[in-house]
């Protein structure tokens, strides 16, 4: 833990924090971090293999999320998929990722986050769990239900989509203005296309917006603390530069969002 003088330091020279966070991710041990990446609000199969796909570890595809889940291997954590939540699960968690929750246009028969769903999550996240809620827009997302969980740590994720991109006109999804925070150091331009916006209240705060519309947002929520985005952002399709431009660093953002993860999972 900071001690009084450090924590000084750093609300006067916030430059300083990050360094020390890039320090510490560099250094610190993650041997024992476990991220359960949810397999049950998200359950799509593919319809022609019939196997479970879209924003998994395993699935090495365009739409799956081997590419980050290997950043996370690479600093020593464990990559884990989960089926419902439950406490005794939970509590071998340490970062637990909720991706697109199905709506019933995607899956015939949803398994929506429902009431007794909530309840043990936001448990689970007061006494220290990290959570990231990576949403979609309305059209393939069940935001309502989503909302019931998100709402609970102050953000509510809206029914628009928000920077569409025709065709590959990646310039329509690019994002080059970043506050100073630990997501974004060293960025100088990231992509996200078709964004739900995020309405904050309470204690959540801004991470990142754009045209006054909150695109990213964060909350410490009794010991533990939660990171939501609009869109399922990082995976392998928008990861590297098959499609994006050599000048988009998606592949940068998820190593700095990963760290920073791994970080608040230990503090």
């Amino acid at each position: 833990m900071k001690n009084k003088n450090t924590r000084s330091l750093f609300r006067f020279f916030p430059s300083l924090g990050m360094i020390v966070s890039g320090l510490l991710v560099a250094h610190t041990s993650f041997t024992q971090v476990v991220i359960g990446l949810d397999n049950w609000f998200n359950r799509e199969t593919h319809a022609k293999t019939g196997q479970p796909y879209h924003y998994l570890w395993g699935d090495s595809a365009d739409s799956g999320f081997s590419r980050w889940g290997e950043i996370f291997k690479q600093r020593g954590a464990i990559i884990s998929t989960l089926d419902r939540p439950d406490y005794s699960t939970l509590k071998n968690v340490n970062v637990y990722i909720i991706v697109d929750p199905d709506s019933i246009a995607e899956t015939p028969s949803p398994n929506y986050i429902l009431p007794g769903d909530v309840q043990v999550i936001e448990r689970w996240v007061r006494e220290g769990g990290v959570l990231v809620l990576m949403a979609n827009d309305g059209k393939h997302c069940g935001l309502a239900h989503l909302n019931h969980l998100s709402s609970r740590f102050g953000m509510v994720f809206n029914n628009v989509m928000l920077r569409p991109v025709l065709n590959n006109q990646y310039e329509m999804g690019a994002f080059t203005q970043f506050p100073d925070h630990p997501l974004f150091k060293n960025l100088g331009k990231i992509y996200l296309k078709e964004v739900a916006s995020v309405t904050l209240s309470g204690n959540a705060t801004p991470v990142l917006t754009d045209r006054e519309q909150v695109i990213m947002a964060e909350c410490n929520f009794g010991k533990g603390y939660v990171f939501a985005v609009g869109d399922p952002w990082l995976y392998n399709e928008y990861f590297d530069h098959e499609r994006l431009p050599g000048d988009f660093e998606n592949r940068k953002a998820a190593e700095n969002l990963a760290g920073y993860l791994l970080l608040k999972a230990v503090k």
